[in-house]
């Protein structure tokens, strides 16, 4: 009866143990479960605003910063890789056959799967990937000017109406660089003031030696100009 009963104890937690396996993989694959990543960092970096190590998970729909120094990548299963330089700010959104970011400053480096859609958005614009073939490309954003560069595949760079296709090998630029003021331009230059130091200088060396050697001054008529000094 022991033997029997134990038996019994057995199949049961073996069967439990079976559903509650099989209830976790439906779990985690229903279609509400967020997406999620592979994160691996250096230096200081956070994400929505909390301090991250090596080694964590990276939800979809999430921001990635990194200081000075420091560096980020997220390696997403079956859709690509994603790496942050320094001084970078990422909004990071993924699901499906999709990757979607926002470039908010710095220097961003992604690498796509063939039949993976990528559309990464700057304030001047942004770069985008059908899909059709794998592609890896670096975008950078600052000072109000978006450039990119294509390593592998083909990237579209489009700001407002412009679209420019870029192949690998290939660089483009989008947005206005924000404009830098430049004092010379409202001074005189060093050889304008050098001829109007000189112009002065020589007006002031005439009105001295008229002073020196000519006391009394006649302009063609009666009327005398005398020196106070005599």
């Amino acid at each position: 009866m022991t033997s029997k009963t134990w038996s019994r104890k057995f199949i049961a937690v073996t069967v439990a143990v079976a559903v509650l396996s099989v209830y976790s993989m439906v779990v985690l694959a229903a279609p509400g479960t967020k997406a999620s990543g592979e994160l691996s960092v250096s230096g200081q970096v956070t994400v929505n605003g909390q301090k991250v190590i090596s080694g964590g998970t990276l939800f979809t729909d999430s921001t990635i910063s990194t200081s000075e120094q420091s560096t980020a990548s997220v390696s997403i299963a079956k859709m690509g890789r994603i790496e942050l330089a320094p001084n970078s700010n990422l909004r990071l959104s993924f699901a499906g056959n999709s990757i979607n970011a926002m470039l908010e400053t710095g220097s961003a480096r992604v690498a796509s799967l063939a039949g993976i859609n990528v559309n990464v958005t700057t304030k001047d614009g942004a770069v985008v990937v059908d899909g059709s073939q794998a592609t890896s490309f670096t975008v950078n954003a600052s000072r109000g000017r978006t450039s990119m560069s294509t390593e592998s595949g083909l990237a579209q760079l489009r700001a407002g109406n412009s679209v420019k296709q870029v192949a690998a090998g290939e660089s483009a630029t989008a947005g206005t660089p924000t404009p830098q003021t430049d004092d010379d331009d409202d001074d005189l230059s060093g050889g304008s003031l050098a001829v109007l130091l000189l112009a002065i200088g020589g007006a002031v060396a005439a009105v001295l030696y008229a002073a020196m050697h000519n006391n009394d001054l006649n302009f063609n008529g009666n009327v005398t100009v005398v020196s106070p000094t005599k």
